[in-house]
């Protein structure tokens, strides 16, 4: 086993994003009633993801790593709003479907909170010139 290549890093990473938005995709699809709570949570997935994204390039770029989440392929930001915390969001909205609109708009609420956690992390990483 090669252990952290990546080819692994880039896989997982796209495809944990490919699937965060296809849940509400489809709970939107499903539950034509829940578009709107659905659009929001997708949304606020995008300022998650971009926000990790765009740190992880950053920090890349300065050399900087961490291993605070154990050996990553790239810079793993943390957040409020990670993936066993969404994981147990879809969970709980598959076994209890009927709580898809106020659990998408406060989960959605976290996640801009730790959109906005990871750009005041990068304002103060990314400040000094190289």
């Amino acid at each position: 086993m090669p252990g952290v290549t990546d080819r692994g890093g880039y896989i997982d990473i796209v495809l944990d994003f490919v699937f965060y938005a296809g849940v509400p995709f489809f709970f939107a699809l499903g539950r034509p009633e829940a578009a709107l709570p659905a659009a929001f949570l997708a949304f606020a997935f995008m300022g998650t993801a971009a926000s990790f994204l765009a740190f992880a390039v950053f920090a890349e770029k300065r050399g900087l790593s961490t291993a605070a989440r154990g050996r990553k392929s790239l810079y793993y930001l943390g957040g409020l709003t990670e993936g066993t915390e969404t994981i147990a969001l879809f969970v709980l909205i598959c076994l209890v479907p009927s709580w898809f609109g106020p659990a998408a708009w406060a989960f959605g609420g976290l996640c801009w909170i730790t959109t906005a956690g990871r750009i005041a992390a990068g304002v103060a990483a990314f400040s000094e010139p190289r």
